[in-house]
């Protein structure tokens, strides 16, 4: 079983403020648990949106230098 975080955890671990974690749970971004009149968010959810918000940087090749004909 996941770790249940709060929202105060939630914004920690993504390094934002309580605010946008709140809009994830909201607008239905993220995975919650209703606990009561509580919202926890499991570990693997924060983990998942991490996840699937990562993008991937270009890999440009190097074109060396070229000269003027």
């Amino acid at each position: 079983m996941d770790r249940l975080l709060n929202v105060q955890e939630v914004a920690e671990h993504l390094g934002t403020g309580v605010r946008f974690a709140r809009r994830l749970i909201e607008e239905r971004r993220i995975t919650f648990v209703k606990v009561g009149r509580h919202v926890r968010i499991p570990e693997s959810a924060v983990e998942a949106y991490v996840t699937a918000n990562t993008v991937q940087p270009i890999v440009l090749r190097p074109t060396g230098l070229r000269r003027a004909a």
